[in-house]
């Protein structure tokens, strides 16, 4: 592939509910522009774009493709992403680099929350963006996804074409603009032919709905709409180019994947409508000066790039995909990374396309490529000059909440499971995995019960280890409730010098539940000399770890060593370390303990009409609502305090509530105590693996 130009360059992302047909549709862009030779198909896991054995054996999009195709003397770089909602985090890496969207729609399923989730994501990202609907080789309504969308959108939404049918076959499209019919011969090829009647009333309506919306960006435009001026075909495009990239009009536009029909329309009108680079603002910090830096995709400023993904792959390696943000890329570059403040040479550059890559010999502002093997650099870092040092803001990532314990199958794979899950972790930037210490257990976190399920099955295909997954262990506490006054006498002899150590100690609650415990000492007397005073608060210590109630960790206990003896031959330090740690299980348990369970402050955001069910089911999860606010969308916003135990299963339940659409996040508020039937299923489990591991020694 040839080096292109900002002004000639198109990266658009492509968007939609899962299944909507987003991989098909850009299967037949690169068939049509002619980078493919011969469609693949997703259930046979040929296609250019799902190309990883996950997809090709889930038969979905898991990672967002970068696939770069010429159309018209112009670059198109396509970024495919997942619809499903586990994958958001490669949808969010799409969207930072992306300067216009394809939304696609099922014609068969119509607007589903994966469409909607992508105009919300177009929103926030303030993205240019047209409706592809798709399937219309099926028996569907065309112009009723449009007035869904309408419905929906507004007067925004402008039918560019619509289907041209003969009996039930999906014959050609009428051109809105133009007010003219075509006849499909082949992929690619059309002929004109007459309008249908029965098209002519939706025709009229569409063309002058456009109209108006073009008659809207200026003076002289709305006089000669009233006065009943037509407009020319350049006048239209001009106009539509300008009130598409404002978001005043969003084009729709139709076709078949499957069939490589509107397919050749789309690619013309990326390439006329979406917005250059160039048009946008983007802008960093020079780390030396703290001035702001204005990039804008300009060619002539110091060169700075923009990592927006990471593919670690056991097959392919490792690529950092670049969208380079000014200036000009050239192979060998010595460029500088100011998060780890190195520099170094980058080497080759390469134009991704599915699992092909292509070397090149320079990139543009604006254009997206990768460079190979830099372990270095990882994503959200910047590439710039060591001159002009520039860090860009890091991307806007979903924070994962679905979360699983797991244990290596076999412990042998215990460090190459390490291993192979860094790898995954800088791949996938919503996946984590977390030693929890104090717990004592592993934990993987992810969007969902989906994700976390492709993460097993890369590891044991692709990095061959094996792991068991099960319900995470609640993060319980133990505390008390009331004083005791305990002591405790460990005197052991052996032949020799013995073991001698007696305390006495007064437990009390503290009700900070932020430490586990409080040490102090009130000996009068010298009864227990105070070189052995570090040794009883380490038998303090060490018993918080591991509580008597049910071994979980202990908080806000205050032990006051008051009195005690010793012998002056016998005693110890692990002698009053032993005395200690018996004097706490005793006197912890004889001040009415009580199990604490952590409670989080929770924000679900469900459109109107879920209100009422989310709450329904918060307050079975023994969840207390604390309020509702107004969002944005028809949306609201309703928080809770909720037990964290109960939200083991919160994203299957809240996406089966809201069909997908509504979204929630948590943070950590307190403790609280456990109802008596919570408390009482702990202990007794306790106890029950308390005997197992007796019996087994």
């Amino acid at each position: 592939m040839k080096v292109y130009t900002t002004d000639k360059i198109r990266n658009v992302v492509i968007l939609g509910h899962g299944g909507a047909g987003k991989t098909s549709l850009v299967e037949a862009m690169c068939f049509q522009s002619g980078f493919i030779s011969r469609m693949g198909k997703v259930g046979e896991g040929s296609t250019v774009s799902d190309f990883t054995k996950e997809e090709q054996k889930r038969s979905i999009s898991i990672k967002t493709s970068l696939v770069a195709i010429e159309w018209n003397e112009h670059k198109i770089n396509i970024l495919d992403t997942p619809g499903f909602f586990d994958f958001v985090g490669e949808v969010e890496e799409a969207m930072s680099v992306a300067d216009g969207a394809v939304i696609v729609v099922s014609g068969k399923a119509g607007i589903e929350a994966g469409t909607e989730k992508a105009w919300d994501l177009c929103e926030k990202y303030h993205l240019p963006r047209m409706f592809f609907v798709t399937d219309m080789d099926m028996d569907v309504s065309y112009h009723q996804i449009i007035e869904e969308l309408t419905s929906r959108y507004g007067k925004k939404i402008a039918p560019f074409n619509m289907p041209l049918r003969e009996g039930s076959n999906f014959a050609g499209y009428i051109n809105v603009i133009q007010r003219k019919a075509f006849r499909y011969k082949a992929i690619g090829i059309v002929e004109p032919c007459d309008i249908p009647d029965y098209s002519q009333k939706y025709l009229e309506e569409y063309h002058t709905t456009l109209m108006e919306a073009v008659a809207e960006t200026s003076e002289e435009f709305m006089e000669r709409f009233f006065a009943g001026e037509e407009f020319s075909d350049a006048e239209i495009r001009e106009a539509v180019r300008l009130t598409m990239q404002d978001g005043t009009i969003v084009p729709v536009e139709m076709g078949s994947g499957m069939a490589v029909h509107g397919v050749y329309n789309l690619l013309d009108d990326i390439v006329k409508y979406m917005p250059v680079a160039e048009s946008r603002k983007v802008s960093g910090i020079n780390v030396t000066t703290n001035e702001i830096f204005e990039a804008n995709f300009d060619v002539l400023k110091p060169k700075t790039a923009f990592v927006f993904k990471t593919i670690v792959d056991p097959f392919l390696g490792r690529y950092s995909l670049i969208k380079v943000r000014s200036g000009v890329f050239k192979t060998d570059d010595v460029v500088y990374n100011a998060s780890t403040a190195s520099e170094f040479k980058i080497g080759k550059l390469y134009i991704m396309q599915g699992n092909k890559t292509s070397e090149i010999n320079e990139l543009h502002a604006g254009d997206l490529g990768a460079v190979a093997k830099l372990n270095d650099i990882k994503t959200g870092d910047t590439l710039s000059t060591k001159a002009t040092p520039i860090q860009y803001p890091k991307p806007d990532i979903s924070l994962p909440y679905t979360y699983l314990r797991y244990r290596a199958v076999n412990k042998g794979d215990i460090d190459k499971i390490a291993q192979a899950m860094a790898k995954i972790t800088a791949e996938d930037l919503t996946f984590k995995s977390v030693n929890d210490a104090v717990n004592g257990q592993l934990l993987i976190y992810g969007m969902g019960e989906m994700h976390l399920d492709v993460v097993q099955s890369i590891l044991k295909n692709e990095y061959k280890v094996d792991i068991k997954v099960e319900k995470p262990k609640v993060a319980f506490r133990e505390t008390i409730k009331k004083n005791s006054d305990v002591e405790h006498k460990y005197k052991k002899q052996t032949g020799g010098h013995g073991q001698y150590g007696h305390v006495k100690i007064k437990f009390a609650p503290t009700g900070d539940f932020s430490t586990p415990y409080a040490f102090d000492q009130k000996v009068v007397g010298g009864s227990v000399p105070k070189n052995y005073f570090p040794a009883v608060e380490k038998g303090i210590s060490e018993s918080t770890a591991r509580g008597p109630l049910a071994a979980y960790p202990v908080v806000g206990v205050q032990a006051t060593l008051y009195d005690g003896s010793y012998h002056p031959v016998d005693s110890s330090e692990i002698a009053f370390k032993t005395a200690a740690k018996m004097a706490f299980k005793k006197g912890f348990m004889q001040a009415t303990p009580v199990l604490l369970e952590p409670i989080v402050t929770l924000k679900v955001i469900v459109p109107d009409t879920y209100t009422g069910d989310v709450m329904g089911d918060l307050t079975k999860r023994r969840g207390r609502v604390l309020g509702m606010n107004p969002a944005a969308s028809g949306k609201q916003i309703i928080e809770a305090e909720v037990p964290q135990m109960e939200l083991f299963d919160y994203c299957t339940g809240l996406r089966s509530m809201t069909g997908g659409r509504g979204e929630y996040s948590y943070e950590f508020a307190r403790y609280e105590q456990a109802p008596a039937d919570v408390q009482s299923k702990e202990v007794a489990a306790r106890a029950e693996k308390a005997a197992a591991g007796f019996a087994e020694e």
